[in-house]
């Protein structure tokens, strides 16, 4: 029986899929054991260079938590021990790899703090995204109160957390929740795209890259291009530095291995 996230590792790429179309991939507490493991293996595959997450069939990337499993804690003692411990969004924010949500359907709830969680968004013209946690009663619980603002600002941000509104993939490109909007049908097109960039680039300078912008990006100016300083001279004496610099002179493709 399959479970219910999917690993393909396909040249180079994680393409890890959420597997529950029945339930319009609604994510169970299978679903979260089974992706933060699925997160974790990829990303200590030195194979893979970037990790994609996608939903099964062809309604949704991802509709949320299963109402089903929602079941109120006895007491507030119960409901804390439930929220210790990380997020289960938390696997994916920590990835040092580049990580792409590639959005089509309905993108609610659990689902949209995926892709928060991720580097990028892609999504087709038939997406939906929202926060709707209100309208149960509840909020966001697995970032996606702190995440959203700090992608899209304040202003949008609450507007769709304090409403629960849907809003469509346009409006999404607009605020800047999703990077680039494609034909419904080409997702994969747009997909291959990027993980085709994503090979061209040395492993280990995105890796760094990628930790000196979220570092920096809640440190003072001054502080953050001390990191970036840092990490850049980590990189100079790189076998792929050294690969990346004989390659433009040779006017080649450079071979890098993340060393």
């Amino acid at each position: 029986m399959a479970g219910t996230v999917l690993l393909d590792v396909q040249a180079g790429i994680a393409l890890i899929t959420l597997n529950r179309p029945e339930t319009r991939n609604a994510i169970d507490a299978a679903m979260r054991r089974e992706l933060t493991e699925t997160v974790r293996t990829a990303a200590h595959d030195p194979s893979v260079r970037a990790l994609v997450f996608r939903g099964a069939g062809e309604r949704a990337f991802c509709a949320g938590a299963d109402i089903k499993e929602f079941v109120p804690p006895h007491s507030l003692v119960d409901a804390r021990e439930e929220r210790t411990g990380p997020k289960w969004t938390d696997a994916i924010a920590a990835c040092r790899k580049p990580t792409v949500a590639a959005v089509h359907g309905y993108c609610l709830g659990g689902g949209l703090e995926i892709a928060l969680a991720c580097d990028l968004r892609v999504a087709t013209e038939d997406a939906v995204f929202g926060l709707p946690e209100v309208r149960r009663a509840i909020l966001p619980g697995a970032g996606g109160t702190q995440r959203l603002p700090r992608l899209v600002g304040l202003g949008p941000a609450l507007r769709m957390i304090l409403t629960g509104e849907h809003i469509d993939a346009a409006e999404a490109l607009r605020i800047g929740l999703v990077g680039e909007v494609v034909a419904t049908g080409s997702l994969e097109d747009a997909v291959r795209r990027l993980a085709e960039a994503f090979r061209r680039v040395g492993p280990r300078a995105v890796a760094y890259a990628k930790e000196a912008v979220l570092r920096g990006a809640d440190l003072p100016l001054s502080e953050g291009l001390r990191v970036e300083g840092e990490l850049s001279t980590l990189l100079t004496t790189t076998q792929d530095r050294v690969e990346g610099a004989a390659a433009f002179r040779e006017r080649r493709d450079p071979v890098y291995t993340g060393q």
